[in-house]
């Protein structure tokens, strides 16, 4: 799954990185590095201009609230509820497939957090002597520093109780698409702890590699055949996993400090 990530790349780095037509400067979010559900958060997708001349899909970078609302949704209640979609079962839920089909985007980040239960916390769990293990927590991240492009869906939602014209009768909400987690080797593993990315977690986020970028946004593919295709897990061996602390737990911390590398894991024996 994916409930909590890091994104600290400045909006100007991004246009240039996805080929962005279309920002609105004043639409600028602060580098997050402790992402976490229902937060505005960058996406890069492709759709017609409002109003353009020209109905051709332009690459726009926006601002998009984390937690599908689907359109038929009578209030955003659930949004927090939606923040993953399993790309196993996108073309079969009603909350996902007409976006699955023609609205999706990729969520540009540094990386992800997991939380791992230590063995001695585990075993306390058994023995009824701890009602709540620590975890500890894990940053996955591309090996090489590139970006790390989840996949991702993107839908509008009007709020019927706001009048026409009110810059928040509009709500434009996305989700992370989720696949079976790796269980190859980590391109870089680190020294104590998991060897590949389902040791950590049996699920983690969709990653595109660029030469997937294109494909994914042209929200003119709409063929089932072409959509699966699509989610094809990328290679393995492009990603790491190390240790940070569990500051980063506290949803209310946030800073670069949250990214630095532990030399082992502070809740004990993992693996």
């Amino acid at each position: 799954m994916c409930g909590r990530y890091a994104a600290s790349r400045r909006p100007e780095d991004l246009v240039g990185l996805f080929g962005i037509e279309k920002w609105e400067p004043e639409e600028t979010l602060a580098p997050d590095w402790n992402v976490a559900p229902t937060k505005e958060v960058w996406a890069v997708l492709e759709r017609p201009l409002k109003d353009a001349e020209s109905p051709r899909p332009v690459r726009q970078l926006r601002a998009l609230k984390w937690g599908l609302v689907p359109s038929w949704s009578k209030s955003p209640e659930g949004a927090a509820r939606m923040i993953n979609a399993r790309s196993e079962t996108l073309d079969e839920k009603p909350s996902f497939k007409r976006a699955f089909s023609s609205r999706r985007c990729i969520l540009p980040a540094d990386g992800y957090y997991e939380w791992v239960t230590g063995a001695g916390e585990r075993d306390l769990e058994v023995e009824g002597k701890k009602k709540r293990p620590r975890k500890q927590p894990y940053f996955v991240t591309p090996a090489d520093g590139s970006v790390f492009a989840m996949a991702g869906l993107y839908e509008f939602w009007r709020d019927r109780t706001l009048p026409d014209g009110d810059p928040l009768a509009w709500w434009v909400t996305c989700s992370v698409i989720t696949t079976e987690a790796e269980t190859g080797p980590l391109g870089v593993a680190p020294a104590e702890g998991p060897h590949s990315l389902a040791d950590i977690h049996p699920r983690m986020p969709l990653m595109l590699t660029e030469d997937r970028w294109d494909a994914w946004l042209d929200p003119a593919t709409t063929r089932p055949e072409e959509l699966r295709g699509l989610l094809a897990p990328p290679p393995e061996g492009l990603m790491r996993a190390y240790p940070v602390a569990t500051a980063v737990s506290n949803v209310r911390n946030n800073g670069p400090e949250l990214l630095t590398e532990l030399e082992g894991p502070e809740v004990g024996t993992l693996f």
